[in-house]
């Protein structure tokens, strides 16, 4: 029996944010090291932007044309931007870390609503993609669904490690992050449900705006945290991510 539209969509939304609450254990119970998670998070970042180009935006261009699309990428860039820059803030700047960044108090206690809401912020628009992509009819972007994985697994790690060490009690790091995975799963479900009967132009444009914001976490967010890290190794491990998603989008077309 074919599972309907809506349950894929969110149960594929689930499964990438359930990396948040995966990653989010691993930070409260274990000493991961800080080069091990900035290494994942190069290589997500990699497998993001690869599937942002050939996953993304090209299908946006054949549904609606390169003038929504360019406009829907460059308003969603500027919306996470715009966000991010008001979240930073209010204590969510470094959300990613599971360290404080040197010259910072270690035991400043970081703000867990503005670190959920940014988590909302970078997940949202992936998840919603994650929906997009089973408009179609031709099953989700196994691409995309990959790139997200491995970009929620690193930032619940660090940021749950960072909580952990600010104060906050295990209950209430998880807790978060669980409602952040559910939400994920929700967005996903909306995704597709709610934009799908949208005209090619609109949906396109919907497409591009959540790749713009995509773009503008990872290189807002993600890579200057890896980079801080990995240093010299941080381009090769995103080239590394990126040739992976591009394998799999081709294996799987």
């Amino acid at each position: 029996m074919e599972i309907a539209g809506w349950l894929q969509a969110g149960g594929w939304g689930l499964l990438a944010g359930g990396a948040l609450l995966l990653g989010a254990a691993a930070g409260v119970r274990y000493q991961v090291p800080q080069r091990l998670v900035a290494a994942i998070m190069a290589f997500g970042s990699g497998v993001l932007i690869s599937a942002l180009s050939f996953e993304l935006m090209d299908e946006a261009v054949e549904t609606g044309g390169l003038a929504s699309t360019a406009a829907g990428f460059v308003i969603g860039a500027c919306i996470y931007t715009g966000a991010n820059w008001l979240l930073a803030r209010k204590g969510a700047k470094h959300r990613k870390r599971s360290t404080p960044p040197e010259g910072a108090d270690p035991k400043a206690k970081a703000s867990g609503a503005a670190i959920a809401i940014g988590a909302l912020l970078d997940g949202i628009p992936e998840s919603i993609v994650i929906g997009l992509s089973l408009v179609g009819g031709e099953g989700v972007s196994m691409a995309m669904v990959a790139a997200v994985f491995l970009s929620n697994l690193p930032e619940g790690l660090s940021s749950a490690a960072g909580m952990k060490r600010a104060g906050h009690s295990t209950r209430y790091i998880m807790g978060i992050w669980a409602a952040i995975a559910v939400a994920s799963g929700l967005a996903a479900t909306a995704g597709f449900t709610l934009l799908h009967a949208f005209p090619p132009e609109i949906l396109a444009a919907i497409t591009a705006v959540a790749a713009g914001g995509v773009l503008a976490m990872v290189v807002d967010t993600m890579i200057p945290e890896a980079f801080e890290e990995t240093h010299d190794f941080a381009g090769l491990i995103v080239t590394a991510g990126f040739l992976a998603a591009f394998a799999l989008s081709k294996l799987s077309s």
